[in-house]
Parts: structure tokens; C-alpha cells; sequence
């Protein structure tokens, strides 16, 4: 019982042992060993006390002239070097003044990050003697005293062992930018897409120096919990223990609004607290080869101003965003090949729900569900700001079939809520992805199960196809139109549908309104891809004519980029999110695209029209023509006496 006790006394003295930062003072003057030391003591300060209790060991720390010159240390084992090139300067104090290109400023706080970042690999790499009771301990110390064993037989060093390891936890993977790959058995990602707004690029080498300069971050930087709040709650937690000095974080998340209101500021403040839930948004496939399995997005259901946090948020339409993965195509021309091998980056987009219902259900005739997520108020919180992060930091590639819509946004799922369900979640269709949702018990389909219900209340919104139709059996009723269908009244040119315009009541011209619609957002359509075929064509045969165009058009996808990277507004300072310190200008260059984008616009609308055939714009001009006349003729019966009633 005697050695068991001595080997448990003597095991508890090294658990209970602390890091220790040791200088190798041989060849130091007095004023170079007392500005060292005030160096170690002022990293051993900011270390988070469970990194000190855990890494129970006496790390020497030596000044070495054999480091190149721009390496400031570098640690192995128990040893710490530091460059000597740096002592003179940390010795008469200039280093303290001396500014420097590297991410901490000075020389001085370049050296203490330098100590933070060498100690963070070594407890990184550690391992830690944990027992789980002291009676186990007990038993194992007496088992290995009976064997007269030094130390703890490996059966039970099995047992009372455990990792620490930051940089292989599947948790700070997600956050750091290696997530899981789809299709890969949970094999991360090689290379790191969360590029923008580095603190320091060397963080993206690999996981493990991710680790380490985020950590002399989180420990130096006051505005590390506002720039990188995921991974600052992150450590928090780990650790047990935050700096002393934090910033507290004002306002709201900011954001780029990419929608296509040039008019209105695309800088916004987005507070987590107004988001009521938040949905998987789902377009429904069509017969386009890019979209045959539909479309991922997620939808913030965002309570107005003043209104508080409940099921009536769901009416606040004008105030909902969507996020959306999508390719961001620098050219007219959509290659297919392009969209499988990567060559188009893959960014977050902030989108106003009205133009994406727009977008799906008028123009491309595709109905959307949304359908809600069941998630916690924590979640959602965490959610909305991981999409933030996301937002200002990801610039990946885009490949159609391993990193498309649904990938991306299963990984921003994963990464923002830490769900356990989602971990396996494996899927790169937008529709097997829902599916998996629900079959989870993640998202709530029930809410489709009144398609009426479901319509009024905003969680389905169909395609203008079904409505279309509807409008057209009203004119077949109403003026006994011989076409069989809606495909066949479209197809039919302008001139042939305006002799019926006359011939209508409320009811018919109402519908008829509508379908005219249709026609014209369908021409549009078709000289949208007849613009871009003689656009191609044209520049490869250097067609002169084109010039002006291309110009134009070329100056709004290089201003237009900014909205799905909203890094480029802060080219240089800074990392994470934008603080305050960085918001005026934030305003003054988004305002200065936003309205340079507007001018280009209104200048291609007038030179595209231009550019199209001869026969297109007289079309185009005949459906804008019919247009009116049928607003003319609504008008006109309404005033005659009977009210408007819609179909």
C-alpha cells in the first residue's frame, strides 16, 4: 500500500505541475536577461490557465542566431528559440515603436505573439494524464507497484490517457474551413476557402498553424469575439476561460445586400434577434440542365422593426433574406464544363426574398417550398452569424457535381448550428438533401401538408405556370379563344393576341394583363440568350459594333463582384468581420459601386436593345405596346362602372 501511495503522491505532484517558461540566460547581459524575462512573464499572463495547468512542463526558452531572418522562433520537444536579431531592439526598448508589415503591429507584440504561437503548438500536440478517479488511479499504481513496474502499465496508460488536440476536433475543422467533403466517408476538405479577410494568411497552411495564430489572436486581440465570434466561443468553451479584456460587440452582423435595387443602400445591419426561424428554401427542378434537381438556399425569416419575435414575423415578406450559394459567373456565357471542373468561384449571396420568389417563380417558372428548420433559439443565433462570417470570409470554387448549392449549404448548416444529426448527412442533391432533413427530424414538412394554407401563409409560393394556365381558361371561357393552351397563345406573335384586347371584359382583360406578362418576361428570355450568342460570336470575330456594349458590360461584372465578396470594400486592415473602426468607409465605397452599377445598367438597357435583331425589337416593342393598351382598356371599364373584380 506504501508504493501504491507513493506512486499515486508522485503521479498527483505531476498533474499538478505547471507549464513553465524557463529563460536560458548563459551569454545575456543583466538588461538583455531582464527585458526576456519581462517578455515570458507577459506570456505566461495572457495564457489561458488550462493550457498552463495541462502543459505541465518546463520549456526552455534560448535566443538563437541560426533562425533566417524573417522567422521571429520556432519550438520543439522542450525548447523555444527566438531570434537573437530581435534582442538589441526588445532590449533598449525600440521594439515596443517599431512598426512592422506583420499582422500584430510592433516588433515587440510580434515577439510575444511569437511565444503564444510556439507554446499553442506544443499544447497542441500534447497529451494529458486524466484519470477519471482517483480509485482508478489507485489501482493501477498498486497493480504496478505489486509488478514492481515504474510508472503505469500500459493497460491502464490506456485508460487514464486522453487527447486534447485542437487542431483534429471535428468542431474547430468545421469553423476553421476544412469541413467534411461529400462522398468521402468524413475526409476533409484539402484546401482551405475561407481566404478573405485573413488575420494572417499563414493560418490557411494547414490546421494545425490555424490553431496557433488564431489562438495569439484570441488571447492579444480585444476584438477577436467581435471579428471571429464563432471561434471565440469556440476557445471560450474549451478553455473554460476567457482574456480579460474583451470587446463587447455593437450593432448588428453587416451584410451586402445583392439584390438588384441599385437605388437602395446594399450595406445592412443584420441583428440575429429579429430572426424568428430560419428555412430550407427549396426551388424546384425544371428542364434546364443546371437546375434538373433543384436548388438549395436558406430563408431568415426576419421580424420588421418594432414587431416582436413570433409567428406573425412570417408576414414581414419585405424584410426576409435569403442565403444562397451560388457560381459567380464573370462573363455572359454559363459553360457547363466550366461549372464541373471549378473554374467558377463559389460564394454566399445575400438576397431579398422578393426578388429570389421573383426570380424562380416568374421567370424561370419554378415553385419554391420553404420549409422550417427545427431549430433552437442558440442556433439560430449561432446560424445567422456563422452565415456572416461565411459571407465576408469563403471564396471557394464551384463544381457542379461535389460542391454545388446543397454541398455548401449542408457544410453552412453543419459549421453554424453543430448539429449531431447533420454529421452524416451526405448528399449533393438539393432534393435528397431535403429529403434527409426531414427523414432527421430537422425541417418540418408538415406546414406543405395544406397546399392552400401553405400558400397563404408564405411557406409555399407556386410557379407563375399553374397561374398562367388558370388566366388562360379564363380567356378561353370569357372570349371562346380557339388555342388549346397557354404554350400556343404565347407563341403566337404580338400584333396576332392584340385584336382580342377589345373584345374583353374585366374579368378577361385582368387575365389577359397577366399572360401579356408572361410573353413579355418570355421575349426577354430569348433576347437574353440571342444578345449573348451574337455577344459571343461577335467579340471573337472582334465586331466593332459590340465595342461599346462590351465595355459596359464588362464594367458591371467587375463593380458588381464586390456584392457576393464584400471583402474587396476593405482591400487591406482588418480580418473577421467589420468593426466600426472600418464602417464609414465600408459605406462610402458600397454607395460609390452601388451607384456606379446603377449607371452602367440604365446605359446596357439602352445599348443592348441595339445590338438584337431587327425582328426581336419590333416584338419586344409590340408586347410593351399591348401592354399598355390593355391598362388603357382596364381603366377605361373600371371607369365605365363595374368594379374590378380579379380572376
Amino acid at each position: 500500500m506504501a508504493v501504491a501511495f507513493a506512486a499515486l503522491s508522485s503521479f498527483t505532484t505531476l498533474c499538478q505541475a505547471d507549464l513553465r517558461l524557463t529563460l536560458d540566460d548563459r551569454h545575456l547581459t543583466p538588461a538583455e536577461r531582464a527585458a526576456s524575462q519581462q517578455l515570458l512573464d507577459e506570456a505566461m499572463a495572457v495564457l489561458p490557465p488550462r493550457m498552463v495547468e495541462r502543459l505541465d512542463r518546463d520549456i526552455r526558452v534560448r535566443w538563437h542566431e541560426g533562425l533566417t531572418h524573417d522567422v521571429y522562433g520556432s519550438a520543439g520537444g522542450n525548447l523555444l528559440l527566438l531570434n537573437r536579431r530581435l534582442l538589441p531592439a526588445l532590449t533598449d526598448g525600440s521594439a515596443a515603436d517599431q512598426r512592422t508589415e506583420r499582422p500584430h503591429g510592433t516588433v515587440r507584440q510580434e515577439m510575444l505573439a511569437t511565444l503564444i504561437h510556439e507554446v499553442s503548438h506544443l499544447y497542441d500536440r500534447a497529451r494529458l494524464w486524466s484519470p477519471e478517479n482517483h480509485k482508478q488511479l489507485a489501482f493501477c499504481s498498486q497493480r504496478a507497484g505489486s509488478l514492481g513496474l515504474v510508472g503505469l502499465p500500459d493497460s491502464c496508460r490506456g485508460q487514464t490517457e486522453r487527447r486534447f488536440t485542437l487542431s483534429d476536433d471535428p468542431r474547430l475543422l468545421d469553423l476553421a474551413g476544412w469541413p467534411q467533403r461529400v462522398g468521402q466517408r468524413g475526409e476533409r476538405e484539402r484546401d482551405n476557402a475561407q481566404q478573405a479577410r485573413s488575420p494572417d494568411a499563414y493560418e490557411l497552411t494547414n490546421p494545425l498553424e490555424f490553431v496557433a495564430v488564431n489562438l495569439e489572436y484570441f488571447l492579444l486581440d480585444p476584438s477577436y469575439a467581435c471579428r471571429r465570434p464563432s471561434l471565440h466561443r469556440y476557445f471560450q468553451e474549451h478553455f473554460g476561460w476567457q482574456p480579460a479584456h474583451v470587446e463587447r460587440c455593437e450593432g448588428g452582423l453587416p451584410i451586402l445586400n445583392a439584390g438588384h435595387d441599385f437605388a437602395r443602400t446594399p450595406l445592412v445591419e443584420l441583428d440575429p434577434g429579429r430572426v424568428y426561424e430560419v428555412d430550407y428554401l427549396f426551388a424546384e427542378a425544371n428542364d434546364a440542365w443546371v437546375s434538373r434537381w433543384g436548388h438549395s438556399m436558406l430563408r431568415l425569416v426576419i421580424c420588421a422593426p418594432g414587431r416582436p419575435r413570433g409567428p406573425d414575423c412570417r408576414l414581414d415578406l419585405d424584410h426576409h433574406l435569403v442565403l444562397s450559394f451560388r457560381a459567380f459567373v464573370g462573363d455572359v456565357q454559363l459553360s457547363s464544363w466550366d461549372g464541373l471542373t471549378g473554374v467558377y468561384p463559389s460564394r454566399l449571396f445575400v438576397l431579398p426574398l422578393g426578388q429570389v420568389i421573383d426570380e424562380y417563380t416568374k421567370v424561370e417558372l419554378r415553385s419554391l417550398a420553404s420549409i422550417p428548420l427545427k431549430l433552437q433559439r442558440n442556433e439560430i443565433d449561432a446560424l445567422v452569424e456563422r452565415s456572416a462570417e461565411m459571407h465576408w470570409s469563403y471564396d471557394g470554387d464551384y463544381f457542379f457535381l461535389s460542391n454545388n448549392c446543397a454541398v455548401e449549404t449542408l457544410k453552412l448548416l453543419r459549421s453554424g448550428t453543430a448539429r449531431l444529426e447533420l454529421t452524416a448527412l451526405d448528399s449533393i442533391l438539393p432534393s435528397g438533401l431535403l429529403e434527409m432533413l426531414i427523414n432527421r427530424g430537422v425541417a418540418d414538412n408538415s406546414v406543405l401538408d395544406d397546399p392552400r394554407e401553405a400558400l397563404r401563409l408564405g411557406y409555399r409560393f407556386d410557379s407563375y405556370r399553374d397561374r398562367y394556365e388558370a388566366m388562360f381558361t379564363v380567356l378561353r371561357e370569357r372570349l371562346g379563344l380557339p388555342h388549346a393552351d397557354v404554350e400556343q397563345w404565347l407563341a403566337l406573335g404580338a400584333d396576332e393576341r392584340r385584336p382580342w384586347i377589345e373584345k374583353a371584359d374585366l374579368r378577361a382583360s385582368a387575365a389577359l394583363l397577366l399572360v401579356e406578362q408572361a410573353a413579355l418576361r418570355r421575349h426577354l428570355l430569348l433576347a437574353q440568350e440571342e444578345l449573348k450568342n451574337r455577344y459571343l460570336s461577335g467579340r471573337q470575330r472582334g465586331d466593332q459594333s459590340l465595342a461599346k456594349a462590351d465595355e459596359t458590360l464588362q464594367g458591371i461584372l467587375a463593380n458588381s463582384g464586390y456584392l457576393s465578396r464584400p471583402a474587396e470594400l476593405l482591400d487591406s486592415g482588418g480580418y473577421g468581420l467589420p468593426q466600426a473602426s472600418e464602417w464609414q468607409r465600408l459605406e462610402s465605397e458600397s454607395s460609390q459601386r452601388q451607384a456606379r452599377l446603377s449607371q452602367l445598367t440604365e446605359a446596357l438597357n439602352e445599348e443592348v436593345r441595339q445590338l438584337l435583331s431587327e425582328e426581336r425589337q419590333q416584338e419586344l416593342e409590340a408586347v410593351e405596346a399591348n401592354l399598355a393598351q390593355i391598362g388603357q382598356h382596364l381603366r377605361a371599364l373600371h371607369k365605365a362602372g363595374g368594379g374590378l373584380q380579379l380572376p
